[in-house]
């Protein structure tokens, strides 16, 4: 269900790359969460860096959303680049498996299984 892998480069060089690959690939960032500071700007001492890049390619989305639009909830695709023990890591949770948990539509495997495609490939390429 996760496809993560280690990299060599820097937690920012690695954000980077990603931001360079979604647009790349044809999706859009909809926002980056810095799950880090947000959380050391709350007092936490949390010393691993998390950013969490909310992406989306509008005419996927728009068919996921035609055919049942309770998986607005599941939207957008989230790519997290994160350090864990000094060790950089791109992940994501993928879209296939997901999908198919929530809804039992076979149009949306399909869209589920492009969308997929491209967001390993994203990560892929920012490895």
């Amino acid at each position: 269900m996760y496809y993560i892998l280690e990299t060599g480069k820097t937690f920012e060089q690695a954000a980077a790359d990603l931001e360079g690959a979604i647009r790349r690939l044809g999706f859009g960032v909809l926002h980056i969460h810095d799950l880090g500071a947000t959380l050391r700007g709350k007092g936490v001492a949390f010393a691993e860096q998390c950013k969490v890049f909310e992406v989306c390619n509008p005419q996927q989305a728009f068919k996921v959303l035609s055919a049942d639009m309770r998986l607005n909830m599941a939207l957008p695709c989230r790519i997290s680049v994160f350090t864990e023990r000094g060790v950089t890591k791109i992940g994501l949770i993928k879209p296939t498996p997901m999908l198919a948990a929530l809804s039992d539509n076979p149009a949306l495997v399909e869209v589920a299984r492009e969308v997929e495609d491209k967001v390993i490939r994203m990560v892929n390429e920012a490895k």
